[in-house]
């Protein structure tokens, strides 16, 4: 097996950028996003409603904006959209410790969301087009960077914002202001192969672009069967902590136990992303490797619903053991599943887009999964909550698993029903701007 260096340097200069970028994108947005909260609550002493209020902002202008964002790479190209979105979110984490008023605040939260949704679109699809016939190698890849980022940023924050939040954010905002130069002096100019019958989609209006990618009725589909792997590998932020703080307390054992979630998340997938993608690649259909992720995806939360079955110790290691091994089981299983599906998934948006409108397709993915999310999380927290009150601990667990078996079931209906074949592509490679 190639090292992972020999696989990053075996590509163009372009695609070994973007990963790093992504790699850097993740570390400085972790090192802050985990702790901006206790700052808004503590430091600045907002109302918890105002809190959410910050937070649901930037997230609502990142989900809201993304076919906004992926339809304006198609139209000028991959690397403004890209230089844009980090150069916003330079200001906006700058802002973000450096201001104190509500307007401010909200304003610096929106334009963090709304940088995330120009360069996320973007970079898939630029990272698509250089890649080539080696598209899902390249997301394999691509996926070890982006977790390596999301582990090591928040220890990064940790030890900063106990210096002061305010260096945190400032630092996160140096990371993108350094990106935001490295792009603009390295990144090579691209454009995706958006011609359609001759006519460049330059001339086109952004209404006749959004009908076509709507009225691509496979893509839809995907789509919709594809939310509940994020419902359910979003589980890792929600419901797991929450049942880990349930059993093992808030106090440091349960600290530490939380923290084994993420490192079993992370720590998996940089060791095994690329023996899994190559293995199932040798051996399946990416229909077929879809549909065995989302299965292993909604199977990880079976130890969590045996454990249900289990008495709950009154306390010592077995308490502190039933808190933390079914839910680090779990979060290993999910981790294997979205190891497995997701070079596959992003292979699958290039094919059913044709090679046209790349980006937008993208974005129009990224809003409609964004949707489901946080529909997904509110109905996963309400179960949470009744499952508690009823006294019936295993209700959650059920229905999760529930949801990832019907996703599985409508991906290998969509597979088995030629719906995830490759559309006709307007050319063999999008050619550089």
């Amino acid at each position: 097996m190639k090292s992972l260096f020999t696989q990053v340097r075996s590509y163009e200069r372009s695609v070994q950028l973007l990963m790093v970028n992504q790699f850097t994108i993740n570390l400085g947005f972790y090192m802050l996003m985990p702790y901006l909260a206790a700052h808004l609550s503590g430091s600045l002493g907002l109302a918890g409603w105002l809190v959410g209020l910050i937070l649901g902002v930037r997230n609502f202008s990142q989900q809201g904006m993304f076919l906004v964002g992926g339809t304006l790479a198609d139209r000028f190209g991959y690397k403004p959209l890209i230089i844009a979105g980090c150069v916003l979110r330079t200001v906006g984490f700058a802002a973000l410790g450096l201001v104190d008023s509500l307007p401010a605040l909200l304003a610096a939260s929106a334009a963090t969301g709304l940088a995330g949704a120009l360069f996320n679109p973007a970079v898939r699809a630029y990272l698509a087009a250089d890649a080539g016939e080696r598209r899902v190698e390249a997301f394999a890849l691509f996926n070890i960077f982006y977790q390596a980022g999301i582990l090591l940023g928040p220890l990064v924050g940790m030890v900063l914002t106990g210096i002061d939040f305010r260096v945190t954010c400032l630092v996160a905002a140096a990371v993108f202001a350094l990106l935001s130069v490295v792009q603009i002096r390295a990144l090579p100019p691209r454009r995706g192969h958006n011609t359609k019958s001759g006519q460049d989609t330059g001339r086109e209006s952004v209404l006749s672009q959004w009908r076509e990618v709507v009225a691509n009725r496979p893509f839809l589909l995907f789509s919709v069967a594809m939310i509940g792997s994020y419902v359910l590998s979003f589980q890792v932020y929600l419901a797991l902590p929450l049942e880990v703080r349930r059993l093992g307390g808030e106090g440091e054992s349960g600290t530490v136990a939380v923290a084994l979630l993420f490192a079993v998340s992370g720590l998996s997938t940089i060791l095994g992303q690329t023996k899994v993608t190559a293995w199932c690649k040798a051996r399946m259909a990416p229909g077929q490797a879809l549909t065995w992720g989302l299965f292993s995806m909604g199977v990880a939360f079976a130890p969590l619903l045996l454990a249900t079955a289990v008495p709950v110790p009154d306390g010592g290691v077995g308490r502190w053991l039933l808190a933390s091994v079914p839910p680090a089981l779990s979060a290993l299983l999910l981790a294997l599943g979205t190891m497995i599906a997701y070079p596959f998934e992003m292979d699958t948006i290039v094919r059913l887009s044709g090679n046209r409108l790349v980006a937008t397709h993208y974005g129009l993915y990224n809003t409609i999964c964004g949707v489901g999310i946080t529909l997904g999380n509110l109905l996963t927290g309400a179960a949470l909550d009744a499952a508690r009150a009823a006294g019936m601990s295993a209700l959650p667990w059920l229905a999760l698993l529930a949801l990832g078996l019907a996703c599985a079931v409508a991906l290998y209906g969509l597979h088995r029903t030629g719906r995830l074949a490759a559309l006709p592509a307007a050319e063999a490679r999008p050619a550089a701007a």
